[in-house]
């Protein structure tokens, strides 16, 4: 009698040591499972931006990985020192307000293709002239798998004078490199190495 009672005590004390086990091990589950869907709470949260709709109520607006749209920012950077560097207007002070503006978007090589133009006196003719020039990008050809990142930009130059309206080619090439954002290079990039590999009269219309 005392055997089967030792027995019986000895299966009790088995089933529950097994369910301790099970229990500890479906505890452990139900942690892991609210640890990983915490995590992907948090996650989810991360990726949206609250802002503030004037001053009153919170938008969500979904943030999006910065590189899906760095190609992007990049060709409107190039075309954006473009339109600045080459659009140029018969007044001393438009010239160096919009080429100052570009300056902040390359490095020295801009400024030193600026100053070679500057000692031929091309800005001094523009002026006496009264001629108004603007340039209209047509493409851009970027490569993206390697660093820095390489540019070359297709795009035409229009001269416009009281006679007549000239179009010529521009073909630059440069490289791109990451930079610090501003409000003044709201892309985050900087222009290096540019170079004019082509600037020639394609036609000239009279007006």
């Amino acid at each position: 009698m005392e055997f089967k009672s030792l027995k019986n005590i000895e299966s009790s004390f088995k089933q529950i040591r097994l369910f301790t086990l099970v229990f500890t091990v479906f505890c452990f589950g139900v942690v892991g499972v609210v640890v990983f869907k915490s995590y992907q709470f948090a996650e989810a949260q991360r990726q949206k931006i609250y802002v503030l709709d004037n001053g009153k109520s919170l938008m969500v607006a979904l943030s999006q990985d910065m590189s899906i749209n760095r190609p992007v920012e990049a060709r409107e950077h190039v075309r954006r020192f473009h339109e600045l560097f080459f659009t140029v207007a018969p007044d001393k002070n438009a010239i160096e307000s919009n080429v100052k503006r570009a300056f902040n978007l390359a490095d020295q090589s801009a400024f030193n293709y600026y100053k070679d133009l500057q000692e031929k006196g091309y800005y001094n003719r523009i002026i006496s002239g009264n001629i108004q020039q603007r340039v209209e990008v047509d493409s851009l050809a970027a490569d993206f798998e390697s660093y820095p990142y390489t540019v070359k930009t297709y795009a035409r130059q229009f001269i416009i004078r009281s006679s007549n309206l000239t179009i010529r080619s521009l073909i630059t090439n440069c490289l791109l490199v990451n930079s610090v954002r501003s409000d003044s290079n709201p892309q985050g990039f900087t222009i290096e190495k540019f170079n004019v590999l082509e600037n020639k009269d394609i036609e000239t219309v009279e007006r």
